[in-house]
């Protein structure tokens, strides 16, 4: 059984940094397609980031370039999201999610394994 655990959340200002991780289990993480989506109260669920196996090929959500950073180690099973910048719409429960594939896709249906979320709450 594939399990996704998110740490990292919190309470920060705005124009501060938080790094969010995933640490997989139960699966071939090296061969999962990695994504991070959030979901602010009273919202749709929306695309954030999301990183190829290899790490090699990378997506953003245009709200977020140039502010957040996706990652991957695939030697201690863990995606992280690196978050500057940011802002009081930042605010959201952020999810990481993983699927089996090459492309990166960014709908939520398209991600078989999910997260429980992770609170970030951006003051300002």
């Amino acid at each position: 059984q594939v399990q996704l655990v998110e740490s990292g959340g919190g309470l920060v200002q705005a124009g501060g940094s938080l790094r969010l991780s995933c640490a997989v289990s139960g699966g071939t993480f090296s061969s999962y397609i990695m994504g991070w989506f959030r979901q602010a109260q009273g919202k749709e669920r929306e695309f954030v980031a999301a990183i190829a196996w290899s790490g090699g090929s990378t997506n953003y959500a245009d709200s977020v370039k140039g502010r957040f950073t996706i990652s991957r180690d695939n030697t201690k099973n863990t995606a992280y999201l690196r978050m500057n910048s940011l802002k009081p719409e930042d605010t959201a429960v952020y999810y990481c999610a993983g699927r089996i594939g090459s492309h990166l896709y960014t709908l939520p249906r398209e991600y078989g394994y999910w997260g429980q979320g992770t609170q970030v709450t951006i003051s300002s």
